[in-house]
């Protein structure tokens, strides 16, 4: 290896890390004077991107899909070769349960947002007295300015109330960042209502304009082809994505097993310390790790603290497999999410066969599960026969199941979801303003930054090796 070359660590090998090493990957090979090492824990990539195949199933253990609206996963998906793999989920209507009872979420609705008047009236979701108490949205003023930050829970109850936050909005958010929404920061998870708010006034009035906006196709009802999803994920399961970046990457600055201890800045140059007792340098550090790993590796420097405090909630996901015959879905759909006003253990279920057909040989079934919830996560510690008894025996009392699942699959994911609670946003960028300042050329991404989609993690990813890259070319 020449001497010359701009010397650049990843440390972590989920999907944020392989997207900054194919970035550089992909400049080496146009003649960039760069060398990387991606250094990875356990003996597998791709992070949280898990996929079983069985018996003709494919189960995702992890996320199971991607937004198609954020690009930057399918732009990559392309440049390694497999975008032609790539599927859209199957539309079909998707439901919260309330007391014991599935309702359809109304349509119009955006993240539990009415936006429809007709269906909004008609749902049982919300009492009259709740649906009267959403519509003060139309006539309240914006009450928050652009430099503050509250919680998604104060901003959507100050203007929809209370009911339409507990059984509509929460359910659906929270499956999302798996938080509680008086505690997740508004700034930092959805802006853009904040924003919605300041120029319309009107959270309803915002969307329903900005839906409105959006281009007409110009067919006629009864001509209009099939609203394709908008979800994304690869005919093999999303791990087929991860071999595929890794593909494409040099075997040699692969490095999996990789126990690193430290990490300190002596002069212009990062001193990465391994467990063996071995110590390299670098120019450029990427940290693609868990903010407690990143805060735990930097511990040398005053500038982490709130990496380390952030909070990770923990779930669990079962997957059940049946013959068709066994499961009676009572409505076309595509699964459920559950307002954490009852008392079911489960958060949600997702009837994956109907949602992704090709997860299921024909003439079977398959349900995927959530449980666990902020501040009660204590089933997701318990065996595997306790949670997948639990999760049966809430699902046995919504939908018609006959018999034992032909497998079923447990997943835990223990302090896994990093939280956004209020300020953290402004926290990050104080966080980025001191390394700029005192640790230049390193690199702060992943799922605990700036969104926890996977296109999200891809754009840090390649975002760090883009600035390093230009780095270089202005030191040329």
């Amino acid at each position: 290896m020449e001497t010359n070359k701009k010397r650049v660590a990843i440390i972590g090998g989920g999907i944020t890390g392989l997207a900054a090493a194919f970035t550089l990957e992909k400049a080496i090979k146009n003649g960039s004077q760069i060398h990387y090492d991606l250094y990875e824990k356990t003996d597998r990539l791709g992070g949280k991107i898990q996929t079983e195949q069985r018996d003709g199933f494919i189960i995702e253990r992890g996320p199971d899909s991607f937004l198609a609206r954020k690009k930057s996963m399918s732009i990559l998906a392309k440049e390694v070769g497999i975008d032609h793999e790539m599927l859209h989920n199957d539309t079909g209507q998707a439901f919260i349960l309330k007391t014991g009872t599935l309702h359809p979420i109304p349509k119009g609705a955006v993240m539990g947002i009415p936006t429809e008047m007709k269906p909004f009236i008609k749902t049982d979701l919300v009492s009259p007295l709740g649906k009267l108490r959403a519509t003060r949205d139309l006539f309240l003023p914006a009450f928050t300015s652009s430099d503050e930050d509250i919680s998604l829970g104060h901003f959507f109850r100050r203007r929809l109330g209370d009911e339409v936050v507990d059984h509509m909005i929460e359910p659906l958010l929270s499956g999302i960042y798996a938080g509680d929404l008086d505690k997740l920061s508004l700034r930092a998870t959805f802006p853009q209502y904040q924003e919605m708010e300041a120029e319309h006034g009107s959270l309803i009035k915002g969307i329903t304009r900005s839906r409105k906006q959006q281009p007409s196709t110009g067919a006629k009802p009864d001509d209009q082809p099939k609203k394709q999803g908008m979800f994304l994920s690869f005919e093999k399961g999303l791990e087929s994505f991860v071999d595929a970046i890794e593909r494409k990457l040099n075997k040699k600055s692969v490095h999996r097993q990789a126990d690193i201890i430290n990490i300190n800045k002596v002069d212009q140059h990062f001193i990465i310390e391994f467990s063996n007792g071995e110590s390299k340098h670098y120019d450029s550090v990427i940290m693609a790790t868990p903010p407690h790993v990143t805060a735990k590796l930097l511990s040398s420097y005053p500038y982490f603290d709130y990496l380390s405090q952030i909070e990770a909630t923990s779930v669990a996901t079962v997957a059940m497999a049946y013959k068709e015959e066994q499961v009676e879905l009572p409505y076309d759909g595509t699964g459920f999410v559950v307002s954490k006003k009852g008392d079911h253990v489960i958060t949600a279920c997702t009837w994956t066969h109907k949602k992704w057909k090709h997860t299921a040989p024909e003439g079977f079934a398959l349900l995927r599960a959530y449980v666990g919830r902020p501040n009660d996560s204590a089933i997701v510690h318990q065996s595997d026969e306790d949670i997948v008894s639990a999760a049966l025996n809430d699902l046995k009392q919504i939908i018609k199941i006959k018999g034992q699942p032909e497998f079923s699959i447990v997943t835990r994911w223990k302090e896994a979801m990093p939280q956004y609670h209020v300020g953290h946003s402004f926290k990050i960028a104080k966080i980025k303003e001191d390394v700029t300042k005192h640790l230049h050329g390193l690199y702060l991404v992943g799922g605990a930054y700036e969104g926890i989609g996977l296109p999200d993690c891809i754009d840090q990813g390649q975002a760090a090796a883009n600035d390093i890259l230009r780095d270089v070319t202005e030191t040329v």
